[in-house]
């Protein structure tokens, strides 16, 4: 695969952002418009800190981070899909990214950990 994750997650973290501002406006949104806020964005920044690790445990332990943030992203926007809060082309595009990157911080913490063993 020829791409940068650090720019792809960034990127995701960024949809994440326009897709919150697009969101209707109630109680049961805005827990969730900062939940996902939240755990969108983190996994860009966490990738970011990945990347200056100072040992393979610190990569995994960040990484781990990221796929938790990641996957806690695809739980969010699930929601938001079921609740048909927004457009499902939309929506879908970010699932499958979502998705996408979950697959591909779960591949790098085998490769990592069967490197480690």
């Amino acid at each position: 695969m020829n791409y940068d994750l650090k720019k792809r997650t960034f990127g995701f973290a960024i949809d994440i952002i326009d897709l919150v501002e697009l969101l209707p406006k109630n109680n049961a949104t805005n827990v969730i418009s900062y939940q996902l806020l939240k755990c969108g964005t983190l996994a860009s920044a966490n990738y970011k800190a990945a990347k200056r690790a100072r040992s393979d445990k610190e990569f995994i332990a960040k990484v781990n981070i990221v796929l938790e943030e990641a996957d806690e992203t695809l739980f969010w926007l699930e929601i938001i899909k079921t609740k048909n809060w927004i457009d499902t082309v939309i929506i879908e595009r970010l699932l499958k990214e979502a998705d996408e990157l979950t697959a591909i911080f779960v591949s790098t913490l085998k490769t990592m950990n069967s490197k480690r063993s």
